[in-house]
């Protein structure tokens, strides 16, 4: 995970099953690292995820001022990007705390708890029954 060098600042961020470890390097260039990749060439086409994941940056118009290095496993694509949205977020306001009113109003400092429900025995799936027969 040693892409940028000098001290960073850290954030973990989750969304539903997907773990995102964030690392923010001041005085960079806006380069965003996904797994060793570029940002653009990780989500690919989705400019959606793409924009969700820079949206913290954007949000204070620090796009050029750091640089981030994201570590993100679990999950699928758009859970991915949640996470990192959520642990981008958490790092900045670990850099500068006058970030978090700012990250707050936004909604990217609270985790979204929304789960896959567990299969419950009996049942096909979380809640659906198996058909019901007369005879």
């Amino acid at each position: 995970m040693a892409e940028f060098q000098g001290p960073y600042f850290y954030g973990t961020g989750r969304r539903k099953t997907a773990v995102a470890r964030v690392r923010l390097y001041p005085n960079g260039e806006g380069r965003v690292l996904v797994n060793g990749r570029q940002a653009e060439e990780y989500f690919g086409q989705r400019d959606t995820l793409i924009a969700m994941v820079r949206s913290p940056l954007k949000q204070l118009d620090a796009t050029g001022r750091y640089d981030v290095s994201i570590r993100v496993m679990g999950g699928g694509v758009s859970g991915q990007a949640g996470a990192v949205r959520h642990g981008l977020a958490r790092a900045l306001t670990r850099a500068d705390e006058t970030f978090r009113p700012v990250m707050r109003r936004a909604g990217f400092l609270t985790r979204d708890p929304r789960m896959k429900e567990r299969k419950k025995y009996g049942l096909k799936r979380a809640r659906k029954a198996p058909q019901y027969t007369k005879r």
